[in-house]
Order: structure tokens, then sequence, then C-alpha cells
């Protein structure tokens, strides 16, 4: 049977590298909103009011 002498090398280095990717993905998550937030989507400019009343009575 083996010892195992990098046991806590080993914790050490699982550990940081779970704390590097977390900030890499929080990095690429905020890029992401950051390029998200530069495009211009289409909104309309005043609020749609259409009257459907008479759609809903031809249905019947």
């Amino acid at each position: 049977m083996q010892i195992n002498y990098n046991n806590r090398f080993s914790e050490k280095t699982s550990i940081k590298r779970k704390i590097i990717n977390f900030l890499i993905f929080i990095i690429i998550t905020l890029l992401g909103l950051f390029i998200l937030s530069k495009f211009n989507f289409p909104a309309p400019k005043q609020e749609i009011k259409k009257n459907i009343t008479n759609e809903i009575i031809k249905l019947k």
C-alpha cells in the first residue's frame, strides 16, 4: 500500500482551480452582459393600444 504524500498539495491546487474557474465564469458573464447592453434592440416608442373586441366577436 502506497502513502499519498501529495494529498495537501492536491487539495490546495483543486481549491485554487475552483476559485480561478469561478472568477473566469464571473468575468465571462459580466463581459457578456456588457456586450449585450451595447446593442440597441428594437422597442416600441409608444405603448401599443389595439382594440380587439371586433376580432373576438367575429371569432364567435
